[in-house]
């Protein structure tokens, strides 16, 4: 869900499945099936299908509604190809909860009274994701989430997979499933395929014996994988390993004993059995329906958006309206302006990622507000909103407040942001903090160069008959050597020639109000960062 056919994980994935990975005619991964392509939304919806008619069939009675919960890290895109999946078996989803969150739901149901600290531990079959919640008083609280979308238990498999002959892929990949599983609860097992292959001699037969700690060897790096995530999300949750009070076990890889010491390592205690981690999921988001409906009260659930969003503004810079692990839903407003003179559209480009830099995060919305008024730049004030709703999809508006013209979307379904992208991002926004810090302080060097060369030149133009001549000619020396050093892109230089050029500016503007009835026609540029409201320059770009 949310791939396309031409990532590097789908790449790697296709040599390694037993059925065909294709591409499909917008470029996402699709699957093939007897022939036919089928998108993961529509496969997706054949599963939800199926569980509707289950439940159908045990309740007697129709199913319309439903509340579908997701990995903590799922993004826009793949959320709302979820509703759609939903829509597709026959349901209106009127819910879309992260799974961690629902496992606390499950979790904390009869302990609503008690003021705790809990983390969620899911390690399922495809992802990973670990979320701290606060409960107390019926109020579920995520405090922050994080998680590891390309590891699950298909990769615990995979390792055993590897160990073996790589014959007859899918009878060895059940096979190495059921030896996972049974060595949870035991010490040993066998992998017996009987006719795995033949040769000129006659049939081959697969006997080999595997232990756990063979296994656990096997494993060992991706379970180590678990705790970077863990230790963020403590960091992100402003808390301590030791404040917290419980950790619950989700997902059924979480029954594997090394994964259970690895939990008792990070977080320093026994991890809870209290809830099944095959069924704590399900059980939370039937208590979320049961909240929707009306039938299960005093129970509020305030869920967080894993990742920022917010939109390239000037020097592709991307400026964040929602921050990452956001209670939701919510709303946010910025007011931007335009980046030239007569600028009568703007580009608003909708990015979701850590990094500082535009190029650095992904894409997932992109639309043109115009019909703004001419008018010199930094006039015009566009006002952009962030909308997030309960099911964590987003929708962005642009309103030029002059003309009152508005576009606004809703981040539709696309193949939008990889999980490896996700994790990627975290990853290098870490790695990268200090180059990145780097690199923005040097664009917004440049950005109140820009701004201050502008003004000073507006400035000293409508002023030029009444100045003093030496004051003018200080200053436009000024703002020659404040252009030299934006042209050589040197921002130690940019520095000193804007702090040379603001004295000699506020030495015109004292020349200026102290001649008889001057109103000032020209106010000195002062601080170039801010103007009016706060207004925040942004790279809109004329079309």
């Amino acid at each position: 869900m949310g791939r396309r056919f031409t990532d590097p994980e789908v790449q790697d994935a296709a040599r390694r499945l037993p059925y065909t990975i294709a591409s499909g005619d917008n470029g996402d991964a699709h699957v093939e099936m007897a022939g036919q392509n089928y998108a993961p939304p529509q496969i997706s919806s054949m599963i939800l299908q199926k569980i509707r008619q289950d439940a159908e069939a045990k309740l007697g009675e129709r199913i319309t509604e439903a509340v579908i919960t997701v990995p903590a890290y799922f993004n826009d895109s793949q959320r709302q190809a979820t509703v759609d999946a939903g829509k597709v078996a026959g349901l209106d989803v009127k819910r879309i909860i992260n799974e961690p969150t629902a496992a606390a739901l499950a979790y904390g149901i009869d302990r609503q009274q008690t003021d705790s600290k809990i983390a969620v531990f899911d390690l399922g079959g495809g992802t990973f994701d670990v979320t701290i919640l606060d409960l107390g008083a019926g109020v579920f609280e995520v405090l922050s989430t994080n998680g590891d979308t390309y590891l699950g238990g298909d990769d615990f498999d995979e390792a055993i997979l590897n160990w073996l002959d790589r014959m007859a892929l899918q009878r060895l990949r059940d096979a190495a499933e059921r030896a996972k599983i049974e060595l949870s609860s035991t010490l040993e097992t066998e992998i017996n395929l009987p006719f795995i292959t033949a040769d000129a001699s006659g049939p081959q037969h697969l006997v080999k014996p595997l232990s756990r700690s063979r296994l656990e060897q096997l494993v060992a790096q991706l379970v180590d994988r678990t705790e970077g995530p863990c230790r963020q999300a403590i960091t992100d949750a402003g808390v301590s390993a030791g404040s917290i009070n419980d950790v619950i076990l989700v997902g059924g890889m979480t029954r594997m004993p090394a994964v259970q010491a690895k939990v008792q390592q990070i977080f320093g205690k026994e991890p809870s059995r209290s809830v099944n981690p095959d069924e704590a999921v399900a059980l939370g988001a039937a208590i979320q329906a049961g909240v929707l409906g009306g039938e299960v009260g005093d129970i509020v659930l305030l869920d967080v958006t894993p990742l920022t969003l917010g939109i390239e503004t000037l020097g592709n810079v991307t400026t964040a309206l929602i921050s990452r692990n956001t209670t939701i839903p919510t709303k946010k407003t910025e007011t931007f302006t335009t980046a030239a003179d007569g600028q009568s559209s703007v580009d608003i480009h909708v990015l979701q990622g850590e990094r500082p830099m535009s190029a650095d995060n992904k894409t997932i919305g992109r639309f043109m507000l115009d019909g703004i008024l001419p008018a010199p730049r930094g006039v015009p004030q566009i006002e952009v909103t962030f909308d997030i709703d309960s099911n964590g999809i987003l929708s962005v508006s642009a309103q030029d407040k002059g003309t009152g013209k508005e576009q606004r979307i809703v981040i539709q379904t696309s193949s939008g942001l990889s999980d490896e992208d996700i994790e990627r991002m975290m990853g290098e926004a870490e790695a990268n903090e200090e180059t990145d810090r780097q690199r923005r302080a040097e664009i917004e060097t440049r950005n109140q160069a820009d701004s201050l060369a502008y003004s000073a030149e507006r400035l000293l133009t409508e002023n030029a008959e009444s100045l003093p001549a030496d004051l003018k000619a200080e200053a436009e020396g000024k703002l020659e050597a404040l252009r030299s050093a934006i042209a050589a892109n040197n921002v130690a230089q940019m520095q000193t020639a804007m702090n040379e050029l603001n004295e000699a500016l506020q030495r015109v503007g004292q020349a200026v109000y102290s001649q008889p009835g001057s109103g000032g026609p020209g106010a000195a540029p002062g601080d170039a960062e801010t103007g009016p409201d706060d207004t925040v320059e942004g790279e809109f770009r004329e079309v």
